[in-house]
Order: structure tokens, then C-alpha cells, then sequence
């Protein structure tokens, strides 16, 4: 009985994970919401969770986007989730206030342009790095860990103010800070057409 049951959790998670659409620039069919007073336009393909997609007032939007970095043959998905100010500080202000009192001695390398610096594991931060633009008065910040179990790859989050007033926490694959430099213009495509930049 179990098993079946297992079997119908599983047939009916497979049937919802091929028909959700890879979200594009040029979606349409836009639902209103309203974050931090900004009435966004966001097409329904963009949203991650279903129960989200409806009109009206929100204190947080979770969307989903593709990435494609200069170079790239692929594009690769990118989380990014919409607060009020109010709910988020940036990665800017918490590498001054937080993560320069927690790094551990030695400096990572293999990001061009960002310095790399492990926490210290005895404060909780085990298998976490933060990668900074060390020459930025408004630095580009991400912090990344390790994935828990499993053979997942290491994700970023970088938390920013937009222009708009809205904060943006981006989560991304570590591969993509490679292309550090391009991330934010990149999420500025995305975001400008919905009202959200």
C-alpha cells in the first residue's frame, strides 16, 4: 500500500516537473502584484510556486529566470525572490558587518576579480565562502556553501537593494560567479520589464 502510494507521489511530481515552462523574456499573460508600493506586471511562466500566481498585495515574490552569461552555450536558471527592504540587508552591508569578523585566515582563489574567503568553521559557517569585489565602494557580494548531501553543486546568495526600492536575494550555481561582473545586468533585463528595477 505504501508503495503505491509512493509511486502516485512520484508519476504525479514527474508530470508536474515536464510541464512547467522555462520562463523567457518575451512571456506574456502578466499577473499583478503589488511589493513594497510598485504595482509588477511578472508573466506567470516566471514564478516558481504556484500558489503565488494571483493579484494583489504581497510581501514576497518568488520568481525563476534564465541566466545566459556572455560566451555561454546554455542558459542557467537563477532564483530570485523579492522582498521589502525592510525584510532583507544587502551582502554589501553584511560583509562589513558580519562576514569580515568570521573569515578564517587564508584567501580562496579561481574567481578573477573577487577575493575569496572561507568562515571559520567554529562559528556555524562550515563549507561556506564569501567572494567579494574587494575594490567596490558598492561591492559585488555572494556567499556560497556547500549542498548539504548528495551530489548537488555548491549555490550562492546575493542579496541587493534594486533602484526600485525593492531588495532582490539571488540564488545561483557557484559556476555562474564566474561571470560575476554580468549578473547584475543580466537580472536588470529581467527585471526592468515587470516594474521590479
Amino acid at each position: 500500500m505504501l508503495l503505491a502510494v509512493g509511486a502516485a507521489y512520484l508519476i504525479d511530481e514527474l508530470g508536474r516537473a515536464e510541464s512547467v515552462p522555462v520562463p523567457t523574456l518575451a512571456d506574456s499573460n502578466p499577473v499583478f502584484q503589488t511589493i513594497s508600493g510598485r504595482e509588477l506586471a511578472i508573466p506567470r511562466s516566471w514564478f516558481r510556486y504556484g500558489e503565488q500566481i494571483r493579484g494583489g498585495f504581497t510581501d514576497q515574490i518568488d520568481l525563476r529566470i534564465m541566466i545566459l552569461p556572455d560566451g555561454a552555450q546554455h542558459a542557467v536558471s537563477m532564483d530570485v525572490t523579492l522582498l521589502p527592504p525592510s525584510r532583507a540587508r544587502s551582502s554589501a552591508t553584511l560583509l562589513d558587518r558580519v562576514y569580515l569578523h568570521q573569515f578564517a585566515g587564508e584567501t580562496l582563489r579561481g574567481v578573477p576579480g573577487l577575493v575569496g574567503k572561507p568562515m571559520q568553521p567554529q562559528d556555524g559557517y562550515a563549507g561556506e565562502n564569501v567572494w567579494y569585489d574587494a575594490l567596490s565602494p558598492n561591492p559585488f557580494v555572494a556567499k556560497c556553501q556547500q549542498p548539504v548531501a548528495g551530489r548537488a553543486a555548491a549555490q550562492c546568495v546575493r542579496t541587493a537593494y534594486l533602484p526600485s526600492g525593492i531588495a532582490a536575494i539571488y540564488t545561483f550555481d557557484v559556476a555562474l560567479l564566474q561571470s560575476w561582473r554580468q549578473i547584475d545586468p543580466k537580472i536588470q533585463l529581467w527585471l526592468e520589464p515587470i516594474g521590479a528595477w
